[in-house]
């Protein structure tokens, strides 16, 4: 079972889009949960901040809390907005850069 960080307890309420404060020139980010099987953490990226090009050796699910985001993988651009998710496969490349402000959660599966 996962851990959940100070300040989450299992069964309580919370909202994705206060995990995370935003921070000037900054890419802010806290753990909720991980495990053997995967990893969700929360994001929060200041307008023109990112994630350079890397790659994961495990599928990724990005989903879009607020603002807006360009996600590069493989090449193609796609735009995100709020509400929008996208998977990042497994050893592909892959960039995250804020067109505004955004916050995302990052669901990471490892198997």
């Amino acid at each position: 079972m996962g851990k959940m960080p100070v300040g989450f307890e299992s069964g309580k309420i919370f909202r994705f889009s206060e995990v995370v404060d935003y921070s000037e020139k900054s890419v802010v980010s806290r753990q909720l949960i991980k495990s053997e099987g995967g990893s969700v953490t929360v994001f929060s990226f200041d307008k023109g901040e990112g994630l350079s090009e890397h790659t994961a050796p495990f599928d990724a699910l990005v989903q879009v809390i607020n603002g807006s985001a360009r996600i590069t993988i493989d090449g193609k651009e796609h735009k995100l907005l709020p509400g929008d998710s996208i998977i990042m496969p497994a050893s592909v490349p892959h960039s995250v850069f804020a067109t505004e402000r955004f916050k995302m959660i990052l669901t990471m599966i490892r198997g």
